[in-house]
């Protein structure tokens, strides 16, 4: 079988248009901006950026887009703005390669 276990990354989910759900569990105003593992059924992402005028929202868009090569226009928060749960909807990708690249980079930092 080659679809790996659905307990791999429950933060991810794939709808019937082709695009993708991503579950974030998001700190902002942390040392670094980095991925932290999971927070229940949620990627934690820590964040460097302030929960202040949107910076922290920007901020989780650009470096999941980045993550994942895709253009932050194809990165939208689709619920969660004032929150520090949110879902992406991310377009562009499939899920088996967004699930590659978000394994392989669980622990990364990014400034």
């Amino acid at each position: 079988m080659n679809t790996p276990p659905p307990a791999a990354l429950p933060c991810l989910c794939a709808r019937a248009d082709g695009s993708l759900l991503l579950a974030l569990h998001v700190q902002p105003g942390a040392a670094r901006t980095e991925l932290a593992g999971l927070h229940g059924d949620a990627l934690k992402l820590r964040l460097a950026a302030p929960p202040v005028d949107g910076k922290a929202n920007k901020a989780a868009v650009n470096f999941i887009a980045d993550l994942l090569h895709l253009p932050k226009s194809a990165v939208v928060i689709r619920s969660g703005h004032a929150s520090r749960a949110k879902t992406l909807l991310l377009t562009g990708i499939a899920e088996n390669e967004a699930r590659s690249l978000l394994e392989q980079n669980r622990g990364s930092s990014n400034g």
